[in-house]
């Protein structure tokens, strides 16, 4: 049973111990302590808006976290199912104190999380989650008086507001899209991707639309996150019929991965790439990734004219790197498109727009599209950590025996072996693992790299 607190919120598996998994007791304590948080913050504001992904546990922690918060003297409202980008534009809608989306994102359906927003729908940084995360542990919370119980009440139409904001960006062309009738096929993983993306398309003019794995019921009927091993339902379906591209999006809608029309996987590290394209065509700028994120967004970034910066993992890092720079499009090469013109929040609906977009404009296909970007093969692996592993003197060790390489600590380690040549190593903020991605010009290089560090550690 696991239990992670990081800047991806509070994470972990239901049943068990309480302290060691996502309990009731567990849930309580955090939400307690983050709503306390938030009213000492801004005494004005009572508001705070929650949603949840379609997981099978998702109604009961519902349930803890409205309760929890009402008891602590704040309004809630609840946009039931709904995905983590709609969640974010909500709380700036409704002028809240801030958010709670229920999700695990990506992880499988065992697990459950809490991610917490502040009042401008973004993820809370680092140093507010240990502000939280002390009061939690130390019982800094108060609960009020039964003449001060917080309301309760339920929105459901702000998907249909997401969705009309979106519709609104000047780079979204409704008007292209509709006239190239495009057929696409999409995998939603049986969560509020189901209901979110098929209103999208509809809404942009799509009328030849596929359902794969659309019932939001949380019966994930694959592991969920969108990587190209785990969509071979939708890549059949490519294969089988014609479409002129394939949707895959993970429980919460913020990763966003596709399918050329001819079955080939896009890869979800060239989503990010092929926006980036896109949105620096029309408005010349500045673009963000995270370390581990394909080399290709810089290299299109600078024959753009354009400059690329690299910020630590985790959604809240790449948002305030892309602040701090003034970035134009932004986001981590796990599918996460964050387009500040519309949030700072990672959007596979506004992405699945932009994309959509791009290809009608431009009178091109998927495959065609990226044969046009620098090729590059990334190899993803990871080491399970046990208690006795020691994540620093694994790091210290690895510095020492590759002292002549650049090395870059922003997080974790970045080793730049040569040109167009990197392995970063890094623990995950998500799951009890130590990350190992490698890039290289081909598969087979990037994985030796991999499996060298791997064997050393």
């Amino acid at each position: 049973m696991t239990l992670i607190k990081s800047i991806s919120g509070i994470r972990g598996t239901i049943g068990g111990a309480v302290e060691d998994s996502f309990t009731p007791n567990d849930i309580v304590k955090f939400v307690a302590a983050f709503g306390y948080w938030l009213k000492k913050r801004d005494a004005h504001k009572k508001k705070i808006v929650i949603g949840r992904d379609a997981r099978l546990s998702g109604e009961i922690v519902s349930k803890i976290v409205s309760a929890t918060l009402q008891s602590l003297g704040l309004d809630v409202v609840d946009l039931e199912l709904s995905t983590t980008p709609t969640v974010e534009m909500a709380v700036v809608a409704e002028n809240a104190l801030g958010g709670i989306i229920l999700t695990a994102s990506h992880n499988p359906k065992e697990w459950n999380a809490l991610k917490l927003l502040n009042y401008k729908g973004e993820f809370v940084n680092g140093n507010d989650v240990a502000e939280i995360l002390d009061w939690a542990d130390n019982g800094k919370y108060e609960y009020v008086g039964v003449d001060e119980l917080g309301n309760y009440s339920v929105k459901n139409d702000y998907i249909t507001y997401h969705i009309d904001q979106i519709k609104a960006l000047p780079l979204v062309n409704t008007e292209a899209i509709r006239e190239r009738k495009f057929k696409v096929a999409v995998d939603a993983v049986n969560s509020t991707g189901g209901i979110a993306v098929p209103m999208l398309l509809k809404s942009l003019g799509v009328e030849t639309i596929a359902l794969l794995n659309c019932t939001p019921d949380g019966k994930f009927a694959h592991n969920p996150e969108p990587l190209t091993e785990n969509l071979t339902e939708l890549q059949g379906m490519m294969l089988e019929q014609k479409f002129d591209i394939g949707i895959a999006v993970d429980p919460d809608v913020d990763r966003l991965v596709l399918m050329c029309e001819n079955g080939t996987p896009f890869n979800e590290e060239y989503t990010l790439v092929a926006v980036a394209d896109y949105i620096l065509s029309n408005t010349i700028g500045n673009t963000v990734s995270n370390l581990s994120s394909t080399k290709a967004l810089k290299d299109v970034a600078q024959s753009k004219g354009g400059n690329y910066y690299a910020s630590a993992v985790g959604e809240v890092n790449v948002v305030e790197k892309m602040k701090e720079v003034n970035a134009v499009i932004g986001g981590e090469g796990n599918g996460g498109i964050i387009y500040p013109d519309l949030h700072y929040g990672r959007d596979a609906l506004v992405g699945i727009a932009l994309m959509l977009s791009s290809l009608a404009v431009n009178k091109t296909t998927l495959s065609a599209l990226k044969s046009n970007y620098p090729q590059y093969y990334m190899y993803k692996h990871k080491i399970e950590l046990s208690p006795k592993m020691t994540l620093t003197a694994i790091l210290e060790k690895m510095k020492q025996l590759y002292s002549q390489s650049t090395i870059i600590t922003i997080d974790g380690i970045k080793i730049e072996m040569e040109e167009d040549c990197w392995v970063h190593l890094r623990a995950s903020n998500t799951e009890p693992i130590l990350r190992i991605y490698s890039e290289a010009k081909t598969y087979e290089k990037a994985k030796a790299i991999a499996l060298q560090v791997c064997a050393q550690i």
